[in-house]
């Protein structure tokens, strides 16, 4: 696989080129991803729930984050590699830079915060010490004791104005990618319509530039997986079947269906 940038997947959107992205937390399954087609990871601070057996993302630590980061990277040495600031790793823009350089150190492409506006200024200071920076809107895990639960964001009129100011805010900011997890398809749409870069979508609809999924989720090992997750190991004969059926739903528009949908 040739390695993948930045300009890859804003060509993607482009072309109205739908592409799917996992998690990964080890060289194993980062190879066995890349395989077959995966060209984009996430090493999410979900790891907090699905390796680790956390009731949250919350005491997911830069350290952990970095350790699987360079264990994704051995497993996948030309996939692009997103890796997530965990809760608290970017309350100031100073401290985000420097844990940010942990990251990248580690192997990273990129890495994740979750928030609006109030952000702004962390993605300009890390934009310019060159670090990419990927936005995390709607249910943003991390805040789940503010959000009293994880639930869907944007329905009403209100918060829905507020998501696509903040997007557009990010944007400005200069974050170059933006994950929107479970808002309204019409709101997804909307903001994917508007902003210049590509958005990933996760409970979002189908009318994001690409789809991520925890792998747990994707591979049937959650044992209450969201309404917006697909267990695409149960219609294939094997994980790399699975996978590839994964990434041929979403470039098909197949996956997410209005049955993994909000609205």
């Amino acid at each position: 696989m040739k390695p993948i940038s930045l300009a890859t997947l804003g060509q993607f959107k482009k072309d109205k080129h739908k592409f799917a992205t996992i998690t990964a937390y080890d060289a194993s399954f980062a190879q066995l991803f890349v395989e077959q087609g995966i060209q984009v990871m996430l090493v999410g601070d979900s790891l907090g729930m699905t390796v680790q057996g956390e009731t949250s993302t919350l005491p997911v630590t830069v350290e952990q984050i970095a350790y699987h980061t360079r264990c994704v990277r051995k497993g996948a040495p030309d996939a692009f590699i997103i890796a997530d600031m965990p809760f608290m790793s970017y309350a100031t823009p100073e401290q985000a830079c420097a844990n940010a350089a942990v990251l990248m150190q580690a192997g990273a492409n990129m890495v994740k915060i979750e928030g609006g506006s109030w952000l702004c200024d962390t993605v300009k200071m890390l934009c310019e010490r060159s670090v990419p920076v990927c936005g995390h809107l709607g249910l943003t895990p991390q805040a789940v004791n503010v959000l009293g639960g994880y639930k869907v964001q944007g329905r009403d009129e209100v918060t829905a104005n507020q998501l696509m100011k903040d997007a557009i805010a990010l944007e400005n900011a200069g974050i170059q990618l933006l994950v929107l997890e479970c808002v309204p398809t019409s709101l997804a749409s909307s903001i994917t319509e508007e902003l210049l870069l590509p958005v990933i979508g996760i409970g979002a609809g189908s009318g994001t530039d690409g789809q991520i999924l925890v792998m747990h989720d994707a591979l049937g090992i959650t044992a209450r997986p969201p309404k917006f997750a697909k267990n695409f190991l149960a219609q294939a004969g094997n994980m790399q079947d699975a996978i590839r059926l994964y990434i041929q739903e979403v470039e098909a528009g197949i996956y997410p269906s209005e049955a993994h949908s909000f609205e």
